[in-house]
């Protein structure tokens, strides 16, 4: 068995760092999340990658691909974004174990009174302390990561094609 590769103490001191702001932003987003919307980010992600596709659907498995579900946690989601009237499930014609998930215009505007509140949070929690160059090299860093733990969904994001709303 080979030896661990430990960690220098610079890598250590990175490592500890990025776990802790990691926490932090993730923890204050979920906060103002469910005071000011009443769910988790989770959720609000599920209507964001609903809002920002074709006629406001995805397959459930594109939308667990999409927001790194499982598709049991995924259903669960759903189901519970059915039941406030935010999103609704149809069959695929072609394929009748397929779902699609929809956004629905209450969804749609819940998406719409949210977000201003998401994006100053987002705001807060991390570029208001990077500078324009820290930023550029936060996506580098991020991309990298994504990529080298095996992509992501938004991996066009990182070759600079616009995209809609950011979760």
């Amino acid at each position: 068995m080979a030896e661990p590769r430990w960690l220098d103490d610079q890598e250590q001191r990175a490592w500890r760092a990025f776990i802790a702001a990691q926490r932090v932003v993730n923890s204050r987003i979920e906060q103002q999340l469910q005071r000011d919307a009443g769910m988790p980010h989770t959720y609000f992600e599920i209507l964001v990658r609903l809002s920002e596709s074709p006629d406001g659907r995805l397959r459930m498995s594109e939308l667990a691909l999409a927001t790194l579900g499982s598709r049991s946690r995924l259903s669960h989601a759903v189901n519970r974004l059915e039941g406030v009237g935010w999103v609704r499930r149809e069959g695929v014609e072609a394929d009748r174990r397929g779902q699609v998930a929809i956004i629905t215009d209450d969804g749609r505007e819940k998406l719409r009174e949210t977000a201003p509140g998401h994006v100053e949070t987002v705001r807060q929690a991390v570029f208001d302390a990077l500078t324009s160059e820290q930023v550029d090299q936060l996506l580098g860093i991020c991309a990298s990561l994504a990529r080298h733990s095996g992509g992501t969904y938004d991996s066009d994001i990182w070759e600079g094609k616009p995209s809609g709303t950011s979760a």
